[in-house]
């Protein structure tokens, strides 16, 4: 009976010390902020350029994120995004040439190439709770997010500063407890049409959206985890 008992109380004690341990491990698995970057691609849509992946150009992005929760999340993200285009900016009439303010008898042909530099304010939207450790919480390690929010572009072409409203998609992937990998797309809803340095070709007046330049970016984003949530939760002192 002595016997017995003395291998219950072992049993025991290991049977706490790996609760114990997996609790640790969660807790330390669970952050409150990510900081990262990332590298992709760029294109711009506009008088120049009607094809949403034509004329790719390299971008890059920094960004910070902070949890609500495993399903809201707030992001600040900066990006440098290249942009190029060339072409006619049109073909169904004689159009008025931007430089001398004539008529043209030919169709004008335009080029440009330059880089937009940006600053966004996002809220990102996890369709599952996002998290490392599934548990009876249910956290899964992949997940997809909707992301909205606005920002200022300043364009390099027209040295112009203006506001945009990025709206997109992408997925998530936990590596690890403090390494996460991202696809992130998004696209820049301009409030300017000189993004290209040219300005209503066609003479027709920009209201709201209409003939405004616009922009998307395609990352792939590596972050790291800091800012553990309550640390001691479920810690002996």
């Amino acid at each position: 009976m002595i016997l017995k008992g003395r291998v219950l109380l072992v049993m025991g004690i290991l049977l706490a010390t790996l609760t114990c341990h997996r609790i640790y491990a969660q807790d330390d698995a669970e952050f409150r902020m990510e900081i990262g970057g990332g590298l992709g691609t760029s294109s711009y849509l506009g008088d120049v350029n009607s094809s949403l992946f034509k004329n790719q150009k390299v971008a890059a992005t920094a960004l910070w994120r902070y949890l609500f929760d495993h399903h809201n999340v707030l992001k600040l993200q900066a990006n440098y995004a290249g942009v190029k285009g060339s072409g006619k900016v049109n073909d169904d009439f004689i159009p008025q040439d931007v430089n001398s303010g004539t008529v043209s008898t030919s169709p004008y042909i335009y080029n440009f190439s330059g880089s937009l530099i940006d600053l966004n304010c996002m809220y990102e939207l996890n369709f599952w709770p996002y998290g490392y450790y599934g548990g009876y919480m249910g956290y899964k390690r992949l997940t997809p997010f909707l992301q909205f929010g606005i920002g200022g572009t300043y364009a390099t072409a027209s040295k112009k500063l203006t506001a945009n409203i990025p709206v997109g998609f992408g997925v998530k992937y936990r590596l690890g407890k403090r390494v996460n990998l991202a696809f992130d797309w998004a696209m820049h809803f301009s409030l300017s049409d000189k993004l290209d340095n040219l300005p209503d070709p066609q003479g027709i007046t920009s209201e709201a959206f209409k003939n405004k330049d616009s922009y998307c970016t395609t990352m792939i984003t590596l972050t790291y985890s800091f800012a553990p949530i309550c640390p001691t939760c479920n810690k002996a002192d």
